[in-house]
């Protein structure tokens, strides 16, 4: 303390702006006892905030009840040495700034507590400028790599909120195009956003990455976009197709095929792939193409069980809904053939929440459009 009673001034410029020392909570570790006087009263005299402990099960005891800027630790210790210390407390650096004090000149020690996170080491006998300025140095670098991280966390922020804007926005022309076919179809807009609920869960459940969960949603929805380029006097058709009818209808998935085809886009991608193939069965008795059992997009194969769920279980302008009973029975008949087997046995898995999606997004119809 100065004549005032003020803290010393110390030797160097300070290098946290805005911050004052005694804001600054300082630990000092160290097995002997005149050791850690010496640094508690250097310290203390220039302003800085501290606390003491003699070894390293001690610091981590103190450390876990109170906040700690930089832990000034000896590395020759009884029990949990220096270098102990310093790899228990790594992954709590930049929070926490360690330096290291030790009586041995010894170059190798040194470099594998940098190695594990120090920030400085200073040998004994040392000097009060050799401690306040490794002090120093290592709350600068505490404070530049807080910074850095608070800035990489920003940025990162921004990047998710810029992805999210572009995904929507790309999203949209593709729900507009659904929407397009929709007006065609006897579908309802509440139909494909289920469609792609029930995918993105499946996905969830075979242990997808997000993002791939997030490709499947978006793209699950388009599985019928290619029945925009069906005549309305088959698509509307209220009796049974004609065989020559048939094999028009049949063509709406190659047509979808064609529309999201040679895009960029990861979802858009896997919509064309849907599109293509949600009518083949795992039996290889489907069509376009007659593929059988993983030759079947995985994305298609979710897509073709999800959407045969939902269009069972719910009413249509033309269709009482089936029993629950009686929907799950048939999936579970078709499993093997119409279904990949595996997938029927995560949806029974999971059913409650595939049943929960089906329970939130109820279609909307006019009471003249419901079947006697």
């Amino acid at each position: 303390m100065n004549q005032n009673g003020s803290p010393k001034a110390l030797p160097i410029d300070w290098p946290l702006p805005g911050h004052e020392p005694k804001d600054i909570r300082i630990l000092v570790v160290d097995d002997q006892e005149i050791v850690r006087v010496a640094l508690l009263k250097m310290l203390r005299k220039h302003g800085f905030t501290c606390g003491e402990a003699a070894d390293g099960y001690q610091t981590l005891e103190i450390m876990a009840h109170e906040r700690i800027d930089l832990v000034l630790c000896d590395i020759r210790m009884p029990g949990m040495d220096g270098l102990s210390l310093v790899k228990a407390l790594a992954h709590r650096i930049p929070e926490i700034a360690i330096v290291m004090v030790s009586s041995m000149d010894n170059a190798e020690m040194a470099m594998e507590c940098l190695r594990h996170g120090a920030y400085g080491y200073v040998l004994k006998p040392f000097k009060t400028n050799d401690i306040l300025i490794a002090v120093a140095n290592g709350l600068r670098r505490r404070m530049l790599e807080l910074e850095y991280k608070d800035r990489h966390r920003l940025l990162a922020q921004r990047v998710l909120e810029q992805t999210l804007v572009i995904r929507a926005s790309r999203e949209e022309v593709a729900l507009r195009l659904i929407s397009a076919s929709e007006h065609r179809d006897n579908e309802t807009g509440a139909h494909v956003r289920r469609i792609g609920l029930y995918a993105a869960e499946m996905g969830r459940v075979l242990d997808w990455e997000e993002e791939q969960v997030e490709c499947i949603r978006a793209a699950a929805p388009m599985h019928d976009i290619g029945k925009i380029g069906v005549p309305d006097r088959i698509l509307q058709k209220g009796g049974t197709l004609t065989e020559e009818e048939w094999i028009i209808m049949k063509t709406h998935t190659t047509m979808g095929a064609n529309i999201l085809r040679d895009s960029t886009v990861p979802f858009i991608q896997m919509g064309a792939r849907i599109a293509d193939c949600h009518h083949e069965k795992w039996d290889g008795s489907g069509y376009p193409r007659g593929l059988r059992g993983t030759e079947i997009p995985i994305e298609a194969r979710i897509t073709c069980l999800v959407d045969v769920y939902d269009a069972l279980i719910n009413r249509r302008v033309y269709k009482r809904p089936w029993a629950e009973e009686e929907v799950l029975a048939y999936i579970h008949t078709e499993s093997g053939r119409l279904f990949d087997p595996d997938l029927v046995g995560s949806f029974f898995d999971h059913f409650p929440t595939f049943q929960a999606i089906q329970l939130q997004h109820p279609d909307r119809f006019a009471q003249r459009e419901l079947p006697d």
